[in-house]
Formats: C-alpha cells, sequence, structure tokens
C-alpha cells in the first residue's frame, strides 16, 4: 500500500447545513456555530457546507434570523476554509421559478457575502435549469459545482448519467456531485457510476449521500476505491441517519491508505464534542427525533429523502389517518411512475408525495390534484426524465397545452420590480432577494429587524445626551 501513488480524498464537512437540515429540519442558530468555526477552519476540509438548501427559509422563519448576517460571519471565521452553499437552479432557495436577472443577483451577493462553491441542481436533472445559475457564479467568480440527482427508474442508466454529466462539463461546470437525496445508492453501483464517470471526466467529482438505508459509509467508499476526488461527511454527533456518513469514522478508515484525507483527527474529536450537547440540546426539546439516527433499509424501494418520511407523517397525522402511511409508501412509486419518473428531491418530492396522500386519502386516483401537479405535466418545471402518457396527461390537465421549453423563458425580469413592492422596507439589495424568495415572511422579518435595529439607535442617542 505504501509503494502506491498517493490519492488524498478531499472531505466537505456537512454539520452546518445539510447534516442538521436531515436530521431536524434546519434549527440550528447561527449563535451555536460561531464558537467553533475557529477549530473547524484549522481542520483542513476541503469546504464546509453552511449555507443555501433550507438554511434561508428556516432563519427567517423559525430562527428570526438574518441569512445573509449568518454568511458574512461564517466568512469571517473561516478563514482558510473555502464556504459551499446548494442552490435549486432557477428555483434558488424557494419553490418556483425566477427570473434570470433574480438568480443573476442572488448569486454575486451569494459570492460577494463569503460562499467560494455552489452546488447547483435541478429536480428533473434538466440543464436548462441550471444554466443560468452556473454562468452567473463563473462570472462572479465561484466555482460552479453541477449536481446530478440520483435515483432508480428504468430510464436512470449509467448511460443516462454519463450523458449527463458531459452535458454539464460542456456547460462550464468546474467539478461534478452525485447528489444521492435518499442515500440508496448501491455501494457496487457507486463503484461503477464512479469508474465510468471518472473515464470521460476531466473535472473533479464528488459524492453526496445519506446514511439513511445504511448504505452510505459502504458506498463512500467503495466510491472513493473507483477515484472519487470528495466525498461530504458530518461530524459524527450529527452523522449517520438521515444525514452523512460520520467524518471521523471515514477519515481513520482511511489513515495509512493511498486516500488518507491528512484530516486532524484530535481537532475532529474536539469539534464532535463541542457538537454532543448541542444535538442532545435538539433531542431532549422534541426538535429531533431520536428516529432520524436510526436505519431504514426499505428507503431504497420507496426512494425517500428522510425529510419526505417525516413530512408525509405529518400530513397524515394532521388528517387523522397515520394509519394509513404504510399505504401512501406504497402509492409514492406509482404516482412517481406516472408523472415520468423525476427523482425524489425538492420540490418534486414534497409534490409526488402530497398527490400520493391525496390519492390514498380520497379513495380515488387523482381526484384531487394540487396546482404544482398540474404546472408540472403542463411542463412549467421543465422536461420529465420519461415522456408522461397521453392517458394521465388527460386526467391531469384535459386538453391544455403543453410548455416545452425553458420555464424562466415565460418569465420577465423582475428584481425592480420586487425592490419597488417591498419599498422602504427593504434597506439593501439582500432584503430585497429575501423579499424575492419568501415574500410574506420577508416582510414580516424586515419589520421586525429594523424596529429593532430603530429603537437600538434611540437607545444608545438618549444614552449620549445623558453623559453629556
Amino acid at each position: 500500500m505504501n509503494n502506491e501513488k498517493k490519492k488524498p480524498v478531499q472531505i466537505c464537512e456537512t454539520v452546518l447545513r445539510d447534516a442538521h437540515q436531515s436530521l431536524f429540519a434546519t434549527r440550528m442558530t447561527t449563535e451555536e456555530m460561531l464558537p467553533i468555526i475557529d477549530k473547524m477552519d484549522a481542520i483542513g476540509y476541503r469546504s464546509v457546507e453552511c449555507w443555501g438548501g433550507a438554511t434561508f427559509d428556516s432563519c427567517l422563519r423559525f430562527l428570526h434570523e438574518d441569512p445573509w448576517q449568518r454568511l458574512r460571519l461564517l466568512r469571517q471565521g473561516f478563514k482558510n476554509t473555502k464556504l459551499q452553499m446548494l442552490l435549486r437552479g432557477q428555483n434558488l432557495l424557494g419553490y418556483r421559478h425566477y427570473a434570470d436577472d433574480i438568480v443573476d443577483k442572488f448569486v454575486e451577493l451569494s459570492i460577494k457575502n463569503g460562499i467560494d462553491i455552489i452546488r447547483t441542481f435541478d429536480a428533473l436533472n434538466d440543464t436548462r435549469n441550471i444554466r443560468q445559475a452556473s454562468e452567473s457564479t463563473k462570472k462572479y467568480g465561484g466555482h460552479s459545482q453541477l449536481a446530478i440527482c440520483y435515483t432508480i427508474s428504468p430510464v436512470h442508466t449509467i448511460e443516462y448519467y454519463k450523458k449527463l454529466a458531459l452535458e454539464m462539463q460542456s456547460m462550464g461546470a468546474d467539478s461534478i456531485a452525485i447528489k444521492d437525496m435518499s442515500g440508496i445508492l448501491l455501494p457496487n453501483v457507486a463503484y461503477e457510476l464512479v469508474s465510468e464517470l471518472k473515464e470521460i471526466l476531466n473535472i473533479p467529482l464528488e459524492l453526496h449521500t445519506h446514511a439513511t438505508a445504511g448504505l452510505a459509509g459502504m458506498s463512500t467508499l467503495k466510491a472513493i476505491e473507483a477515484g472519487v476526488d470528495i466525498v461530504d461527511t458530518a461530524i459524527s454527533p450529527f452523522g449517520s441517519g438521515t444525514s452523512q456518513p460520520p467524518t471521523e469514522s471515514l477519515v481513520r478508515t482511511l489513515q495509512g491508505s493511498k486516500y488518507d484525507t491528512g484530516l486532524n483527527l484530535e481537532l475532529l474529536k474536539e469539534v464532535a464534542e463541542y457538537f454532543k450537547p448541542i444535538r442532545k440540546k435538539y433531542i431532549d426539546n422534541g426538535t429531533m427525533n431520536p428516529k432520524a439516527l436510526a436505519v431504514e433499509p426499505s428507503i431504497v424501494e420507496y426512494q425517500l429523502p428522510g425529510g419526505m418520511l417525516s413530512n408525509l407523517l405529518s400530513q397524515l397525522k394532521a388528517q387523522g389517518a397515520e394509519d394509513k402511511y404504510e399505504d401512501v409508501l406504497r402509492e409514492i412509486p406509482k404516482v412517481r411512475k406516472d408523472l415520468g419518473y423525476p427523482p425524489l428531491v425538492t420540490p418534486m418530492s414534497q409534490m409526488v408525495g402530497t398527490q400520493s396522500v391525496f390519492n390514498v386519502l380520497t379513495g380515488q386516483r387523482y381526484k384531487m390534484i394540487p396546482k404544482e401537479i398540474k404546472d408540472y405535466v403542463k411542463g412549467m418545471y421543465g422536461k420529465s426524465p420519461v415522456k408522461i402518457s397521453d392517458e394521465i396527461k388527460a386526467v391531469i390537465i384535459g386538453n391544455d397545452e403543453i410548455f416545452t421549453g425553458r420555464p424562466a423563458d415565460l418569465l420577465q425580469n423582475e428584481y425592480d420590480t420586487m425592490k419597488n413592492e417591498i419599498g422602504s422596507l427593504a434597506k439593501s439589495d439582500e432584503d430585497v432577494l429575501t423579499y424575492a424568495c419568501f415574500p410574506q415572511i420577508a416582510k414580516d422579518y424586515l419589520k421586525e429587524k429594523y424596529k429593532e435595529k430603530n429603537s437600538e439607535e434611540k437607545i444608545s442617542i438618549q444614552n449620549i445626551d445623558v453623559v453629556f
């Protein structure tokens, strides 16, 4: 082994984004993050994923924090480590398509406020929906990583993924990620997929997976043996379960091999010790369900991301229909097939899940159809991986016309409109973008934010008056 040419594996640490998003709905506060980032910065990670995904929404909606300020504070602390975010392509961090000028501005300010690497994906793997974000990332000096959403279906073959990866590379991607959002990538498939992609790509390849089905550690190791360059892991208190495989376990596994990460295990232990009481806090207050750490091998059959499972349970509980859970799980693959096998990732996972719940609760398939499903079938989210049958189209949208172009081409530039709408409530371009992504929540948040600031200013002036 010592005579082999060294090929150190690089690590992206997810504890500040996907790990707590997957385990307890992205509820970790900025205040809980800041004390440990000096130590994290000294470990030698390739990057730390800390923004994007659901962090933006959660900051505003539940934590009453400014997500932009979180990013700036993290940037101040991480002096040696690249910061990474997750972007939903033309959807940004929301649930609709935004005009190109909004996407461009959002990317510009993400980089300006501290992001180095932007991982961009589209729920349908429709590259038309990631092109603008990727071009903007490169324009403003960021690293554009384009992500393949991994799923299993008759059409999602190794050849399909190779073709997609080559297209992403030709679009100017600086690296490519295999995004296994459900944790369904089998170890031997991981080896084959990575081997085949490394044969044809001349840019770095990263693997992102989840430990939900108990496969992640094995699949990550097989991917490393096949030549993957970077892997995503989470520090052990927030590793495993619906999160990523634990960082320290992988670092120790690779020690002394040609893949040795070179990461500082002693510092990793200290970081782990820091996060243990934070995990305990969220378990004790009920925010984190210990079930999130359990292994669910059946996920491979249903292909459900961890967050989707908890969302389904809450939907059924609200209807007093928890006993229908298994029925809904069986319905999901049927709905997915009907809709052309979309990967089950935001927003498609929520849409397919909700339609499956409706089908089961009404006792009649497609008796109730959400507007989002109708829009999807009309082509407003992009191209489905497999053509939807005429029969299903007729049931869902009748004789309505199908749009075959790029959905964002239907949108006029909207930044100035958003700026006018929010008016004096917005004090910066960042505030305008916050409003563009989450209009109602942003209004309430900005009112509170600046009311507090104004009262602080008054107090300080009063104090000065008293002094003099």
